[in-house]
């Protein structure tokens, strides 16, 4: 597959790289790190990320703004997004062949050419497993590369804590720490948090509630949202801070937007993207999110999860 991958990354002069809805750093140090060994690897050809960007990961990559006559016969590379309707941008549409590269379940299979791997941690891994694979045949590393690809791994594994990480994760985590980038800045931008999100934090830890069975839940309403001046995304930083409780075995945050309510999933053991798949979400066995539209949604999700945990 990875053979193929280059045969057609070699073959198009436009290549156009897109990721999921609401990035998150392996999002877009997937996205962003296969550009930037694209454009070192082949500097002749024009190479573009593209998707709604997300101020929260501005520190890692400032994304392209692009017309539709240019994916005219360009190759349309997707990464780490799971099934079509989260595609950032639908004018991936517009491309001459699809490649899509992920690491979650293949519930929806599309594309021309499909690479995924669900044992790896990220696509980021993935990304750098590329490279490897391909530097006998022109590609190149940068530094700039590293570093995206670096922040990909760490984020998605949450600091080489999660079960996804590997031998294979460690081995190619300090391969990339040898290139020149600081991860002291890195980690800076990845982790701090501004004062107002803080205190949410701190509201998140004293307010989340314990039910049945090993189950725990986190609800913030729009108005709770205003209070502490927290954006959505920011708030979405959070669903993991429940995992160092005792006694938890799974969790789920409901976060209200305009439209709808994201419902983030975490779990330490139990299997819960069937769970999102019921809502019309997805993800990864202990990592998985979905949408509802109504309060009173909430609670069948709740019953749901308690029963799981149950089970």
């Amino acid at each position: 597959m990875k053979a193929q991958i280059l045969a057609e990354i070699q073959k198009y002069e436009t290549i156009i790289i897109h990721r999921h809805v609401r990035p998150d750093p392996d999002a877009y140090g997937s996205q962003g790190g296969l550009a930037e060994i694209l454009k070192t690897s082949f500097p002749n050809k024009h190479i573009y990320t593209v998707g709604k960007e997300e101020e929260t990961l501005h520190y890692m990559r400032r994304l392209d703004y692009i017309s539709d006559e240019t994916y005219k016969g360009a190759l349309v590379i997707i990464c780490d997004t799971a099934n079509i309707e989260r595609i950032c941008d639908n004018r991936y549409r517009l491309g001459e062949k699809i490649i899509k590269i992920d690491h979650h379940p293949n519930a929806d299979p599309y594309g021309d050419i499909m690479w995924v791997d669900t044992t790896a941690s990220s696509v980021s891994e993935m990304i750098y497993e590329f490279y490897l694979f391909g530097k006998e045949n022109g590609l190149k590393m940068s530094n700039e590369a590293a570093r995206l690809i670096f922040a990909g791994i760490v984020g998605d594994t949450g600091r080489f804590i999660y079960p996804s990480t590997t031998n294979k994760t460690f081995a190619y985590a300090g391969e990339l720490i040898k290139y020149n980038f600081s991860r002291t800045e890195l980690f800076d931008k990845m982790y701090e948090m501004k004062p107002n999100i803080v205190k949410l934090h701190g509201y998140v830890l004293q307010n989340f509630e314990m039910r049945q069975y090993g189950a725990a839940v986190m609800l913030l309403t729009k108005e709770l949202l205003a209070k502490y001046d927290a954006k959505p995304a920011e708030a979405s930083l959070l669903v993991s801070e429940l995992g160092n409780v005792s006694g938890i075995k799974a969790w789920v945050f409901f976060i209200e937007e305009e439209d709808q309510i994201r419902v983030r999933f975490r779990s330490k053991g139990i299997v819960i993207n069937e769970l999102a798949r019921k809502y019309h979400g997805g993800g990864h066995p202990l990592a998985a999110g979905a949408s509802i539209y109504s309060w009173e949604e909430a609670k069948g999700v709740i019953a749901d999860l308690e029963q799981l945990c149950k089970e």
